[in-house]
């Protein structure tokens, strides 16, 4: 509220000039005219907003409005926490099936166990009833210190159980995965840039430093950016202090410089960044600065040109609007933001598709950069481009034909989870007590067949059927990776979900030699 206080103060202090004067008389006329003589009754505020979002449709496509419900659903993942009660679940033919629960959370202390089926939130019914996510969501969360009243069905138990939670913080953590890969080589996903960000981050550097890592894989893959002050935090993990990381310039915001803070735990040491062309905004910032103060190898595909600096304009009811007020530019000079056109929102938001359609995903010599676009790193003097985006050292082509038109139209059907999470539910303990440690289950664990005929059971019933048997065969591969990843994921976390489908990842898998290549060379 300070900011819109600061502006408000400003406009009745700065003299507008007779065409905006007129603008704002029209405004307020219209709005006037409308609440005294239209026909029916109207909600003022509806109007209100649409009126802010018909002004902002005129501009870049990055100003925008949300509602005040909007804004706080946006805010959640940036903020590193929502209020509730605290689960990982999906949904189970029609039933909230409890995944498991937050560690230390509020229904992990009150006793709910991975397995139980939610079906009653304070006596209202929400197994069986078609009930939508969001609106179980909506009865899930609240404030801190609220309580809700969860009725729970438990396999063996023949009553429903009843277990009053008080809702709480629940963490929402963006360092999704960290482990080692490799002997010496370690990998870190961030999957948005929060507030806890920069802790997570470091957090992961000094675990596995401690477990022997020497060089890193940072995968930013889609990720599609957060807040400004955490992409400078994780710069400053990797550059020296004092280092640029980004600058920006505006026509009412003065040129600003952000540099890397002391602290770093990882300054030494060889870092490959992993980007495709749903990275953005922080994202780019973060590869940016690496790859122009020369730190580290960027490999993947030209990532999505998000380079407009928004700032919030908190408004009365909880609504929000976020007006760009400046460009990032990377320590070269390059501007990160692509080409648009105001008030051409649509074409802007299909550039990607746009991308594909013309072969720029599968072939690098289908991307051209004027020479006036032209810059060069701090260090090593490398040429790199600017006009939108950054353009990675090592080229990884979009592999269109990666997985096989029966695997794809099963996955679409939800065959593969659907299937996979019934068998999940039937087994857990079972695969809880057989598999105690990670190493065991990688080296030894086979997708069952009962679990891989049931997917393609169900595609039969849905008309889902292979081409021919090579097909069938190629399949019944890529369906056990993805049952072996997410049952990594549900038995142990994140990191050894991506410990799975790493290993089938072209990216990563680049990386690594890469790498690997550089410790040789220093041995």
């Amino acid at each position: 509220m300070a900011v819109l206080a600061t502006l408000t103060v400003s406009a009745q202090h700065e003299r507008l000039s007779p065409k905006a004067e007129m603008a704002l008389r029209k405004l307020t006329m219209a709005e006037l005219a409308l609440k005294t003589l239209y026909i029916d009754t109207l909600d003022e505020s509806k109007l209100t907003d649409a009126a802010i979002k018909g002004m902002l449709s005129q501009l870049d496509p990055h100003t925008s409005y949300t509602n005040a419900e909007e804004t706080k659903k946006f805010n959640e993942p940036l903020n590193s926490n929502f209020e509730g009660i605290g689960v990982q679940f999906n949904i189970l033919k029609d039933t909230l099936v409890i995944i498991q629960p937050v560690s230390k959370g509020p229904s992990e202390k009150v006793g709910i166990l991975a397995g139980d089926r939610i079906v009653l939130v304070n006596d209202t019914v929400i197994a069986g009833v078609k009930m939508s996510r969001e609106s179980i969501m909506k009865r899930l969360r609240g404030p801190k210190g609220t309580t809700v009243i969860l009725g729970i069905v438990r396999k063996g138990v023949p009553e429903i159980l009843k277990f009053k939670v008080v809702r709480d913080k629940i963490p929402l953590h963006s360092v999704d995965a960290s482990y080692m890969i490799r002997p010496s080589i370690g990998y870190i996903r961030i999957s948005n840039f929060a507030v806890n960000t920069p802790k997570e981050l470091e957090e992961a550097l000094v675990k596995l430093k401690k477990q022997g890592m020497k060089s890193l894989i940072l995968d930013l893959q889609d990720n599609g950016g957060g807040y400004l002050e955490a992409a400078v935090g994780v710069s400053s993990q990797f550059l020296q202090p004092g280092e640029m990381v980004v600058y920006t310039d505006g026509r009412a915001v003065t040129h600003q410089e952000f540099k890397a803070k002391a602290g770093g735990k990882f300054l030494k040491g060889d870092i490959v960044v992993l980007v495709n062309e749903y990275s953005a905004s922080a994202s780019e910032i973060v590869s940016g600065a690496i790859q122009d103060q020369d730190r580290g190898i960027i490999i993947g595909r030209r990532t999505f040109g998000k380079g407009l600096v928004q700032r919030p304009i908190p408004l009365p009811d909880g609504s929000l609007i976020r007006i760009t007020v400046s460009h990032y530019y990377t320590p070269s000079g390059r501007c990160i933001q692509k080409p648009y056109v105001k008030g051409k929102s649509k074409e802007y938001q299909e550039d990607v598709y746009n991308r594909y359609k013309i072969g720029e995903l599968m072939h690098a010599d289908s991307i051209h950069f004027a020479d006036s676009l032209k810059c060069k790193t701090l260090k090593k003097q490398r040429i790199v481009y600017g006009g939108g985006g950054i353009m990675p050292d090592y080229f990884i082509p979009l592999d269109t034909l990666k997985y096989s038109k029966y695997y794809q139209n099963l996955s679409r059907k939800n065959c593969i989870l659907e299937n996979y999470m019934d068998y999940q539910d039937k087994h857990r303990k079972e695969l809880k007590e057989t598999y105690k440690d990670f190493k065991t289950f990688r080296n030894t664990y086979n997708a069952p067949a009962e679990l891989i005929d049931s997917i393609f059971a169900t595609g039969t019933r849905l008309k889902v059927t292979p081409a021919n048997e090579e097909e069938k065969t190629r399949a019944v591969k890529e369906i056990s990776l993805i049952i072996k990843a997410l049952t990594a994921r549900d038995i142990w976390d994140m990191s050894e979900y991506f410990a799975i489908v790493n290993e089938d990842s072209e990216s990563v898998q680049k990386a690594l030699e890469i790498l690997t290549k550089n410790n040789k060379k220093k041995k």
